[in-house]
């Protein structure tokens, strides 16, 4: 076993599944390669992958980059850090960093596209008329004023709450400041698209002075890299965008591209003609199009002349999204799908002009191949050899570590009863998993989260739940606000003696990075399988992967689907002396297509007498 001061370890004591992931976290940096590590909730991750890292960088000047898209996950890095520091007295500095959207000062930043907020910034830099820059830096110096604050913020470890409210108490710019700690710092905590968006990276990395092999980088909740890279590299363009666009060049004059703007919506009204939901467009079929209303460079750049100028005039231009549009459309095909889709809107259809990102290596590779070491990690990152393909890793070190959780302190049960598969999708299907669903939620002492693969699928079963329930029922509404989740998370937390369930959407709000202590859930239903819904985008990522890795289905429609319900599952048990009942609702769980894909130490029992292995538990644990 290690002792705590060879890794700068701030706790007392190692326990012996966190010795292991120290150990080969260890190993990875030292020898320059990566790890692909499965760790389940309550391996200590966090403090894990910081301390050999942080010891690395320190005696071989490296950076390390801990990423990570949850808040919380930010705070627990940040006060990690300050306890490694504090304990071995140590001299580093570290940086907390956010979405510069979310720092800025500026009234309505946060209501801004991040697309349109990094042009409205630039714009405002560029014109002086900024108050926060140039209270920072005037004629390319910093201030005095900003670099007393510098000052200020680098004699302790701060969270980015911290370095936005004194920043904006000298009214300087929070990120300009958060950037030149960032400088200095051995440390940078910071979201995934500093690092994995190539744009932001190079703009950043510029500003640090920083090469990808000087560095580090630790991916936390790494079973989400995969999405959020595809989202960085898609875009879209729409009926609504163009409307918008030509509204906006009539404003300011604009009269020659009011009628281009025009052409270009009558060409995806062209394409929608006969349509039904969706369709594949061909590249070159559409810049054909766009050649016979005027060349297509030449337009791209009359968009952007317009655009420049409508930025000097507002926050938000649309004319500029049809220009980035139009210049990202002209990428590449493989590992792309180009899809035509057609929506309700409010008052008319919505046609959309998509540009898919299906392989999110095309950006990861490139990281992986260039850092000093990258390592991703998940309670969730399993089959590793799935996303150690899709990512781009070649010769990772993949490696699956158990649960540091007693056996005896978690049931899970597949009841094969019921089904939420489309096609069998029925009045009697809803009343018998509402059936199912009630009976467990009256049994459980405490509260339960239940799951649905849509919001659609959850009100069908609601209106025969909440007949059959003892205990209060609260929907989770779609699209919530920060504050309307805070509020409904309070609401749940108020009934945990009394209990009550939370009915969600496995997809929503409450489905992965809500931290709930203690025993404040002591069930969790996962009903049915949150498959994605089998349109053109699904079919052409099964095909790629297929094609790419000859596992099509599993990796473009059924991982996924796992992945989610495994979120979900693992909101029930936080810490090693927590128990919890974990309850999988379909019949399809049972087969075995399905089952083997569970983690080991979920030790899961198919069975309909679920009242007799419930009670059983309830009667040994929680008297």
């Amino acid at each position: 076993m290690l002792k705590p001061e060879e890794v700068l370890f701030p706790y007392e004591k190692i326990r012996k599944e966190q010795d292991k992931l120290i150990s080969e976290i260890s190993k990875v940096v030292t020898e320059g390669k990566n790890l692909v590590a499965h760790a389940p909730t309550g391996s200590g991750k966090t403090v894990a992958a910081l301390c050999p890292a942080l010891k690395f960088a320190l005696e071989n000047d490296k950076r390390i980059f801990f990423l990570t898209s949850r808040h919380t996950q930010h705070m627990i890095a940040i006060d990690t850090l300050k306890q490694i520091k504090e304990k071995y007295e140590l001299d580093f500095s570290v940086a907390d960093m956010i979405g510069k959207r979310w720092m800025c000062l500026m009234p309505l930043a946060n209501d801004m596209r991040s697309t349109d907020f990094h042009d409205f910034c630039k714009a405002q830099v560029e014109n002086d008329q900024c108050e926060f820059y140039l209270n920072f830096k005037i004629k390319s110096k910093v201030t005095v004023k900003a670099k007393k604050l510098l000052k200020d913020l680098n004699k302790t470890i701060n969270h980015t709450e911290d370095v936005i409210k004194r920043s904006a108490d000298q009214k300087i710019c929070p990120y300009e400041i958060s950037t030149l700690i960032a400088k200095g710092a051995k440390v940078i905590v910071a979201d995934y698209f500093h690092i994995f968006n190539e744009n932001v990276r190079n703009v950043f990395f510029t500003k640090l002075g920083v090469d990808l092999d000087d560095c580090i980088v630790i991916v936390d909740e790494a079973h989400n890299l995969p999405t959020r890279i595809r989202d960085f590299l898609s875009v879209n363009i729409s009926n609504y965008i163009l409307r918008q666009a030509v509204k906006e060049a009539k404003k300011h004059n604009f009269t020659d591209i009011v009628n281009e703007l025009v052409q270009i919506q009558d060409i995806l009204n062209d394409f929608s003609e006969n349509v039904e939901n969706e369709r594949l467009i061909d590249k070159n079929i559409f810049i054909n199009r766009i050649n016979k209303i005027k060349d297509y460079d030449d337009l791209m750049e009359e968009l952007e002349r317009v655009s420049d100028f409508i930025k000097t005039k507002q926050s938000r231009s649309f004319v500029n999204s049809v220009h980035r549009f139009l210049e990202v459309w002209l990428g590449q095909d493989d590992g792309f799908a180009r899809i035509l889709s057609i929506k309700q809107g409010y008052r008319e259809p919505l046609v959309i002009l998509s540009y898919r990102c299906l392989d999110p290596s095309l950006a990861a590779q490139k990281v992986i191949e260039q850092c000093h070491s990258v390592i991703c990690m998940s309670g969730t990152l399993t089959p590793t050899d799935m996303y150690s393909s899709i990512l781009g890793f070649d010769g990772a070190e993949k490696k699956e570590f158990e649960s540091v959780f007693p056996e005896e302190n978690r049931l899970s049960l597949v009841i094969p009863e019921t089904t939420t598969k489309f096609t069998m999708r029925n009045e009697n299907q809803f009343r018998r998993i509402a059936e199912i669903c009630s009976d467990i939620i009256n049994r459980v002492d405490g509260n339960t989260l239940v799951y649905f693969p849509s919001y659609k699928l959850r009100d069908d079963v609601d209106k025969y739940l909440t007949k059959l329930s003892r205990k209060t029922l609260i929907l989770e509404k779609p699209r919530l606000t920060k504050t309307e989740k805070s509020d409904l998370f309070e609401k749940f937390k108020k009934h945990k003696d009394k209990g009550s369930a939370l009915l969600c959407a496995a997809t929503g709000s409450f489905g992965e990075g809500i931290d709930l202590p203690g025993d404040l859930v002591k069930c969790v239903i996962v009903v049915g399988l949150p498959l994605s819904p089998p349109n053109l985008e699904t079919k052409k990522l099964i095909d790629y992967y297929d094609k790419k890795f000859g596992k099509g289905w599993e990796y473009g429609y059924v991982f996924p689907a796992i992945t989610k319900i495994l979120q979900n599952a693992g909101r029930c048990i936080r810490s090693e002396t927590d128990k919890g009942i974990i309850i999988f609702l379909d019949e399809r769980f049972a087969s075995p297509n399905y089952l083997r894909y569970f983690p080991k130490d979920f030790n899961v029992k198919v069975t309909k007498e679920y009242e007799k292995e419930i009670d059983e538990f309830l009667n040994k644990k929680f008297i």
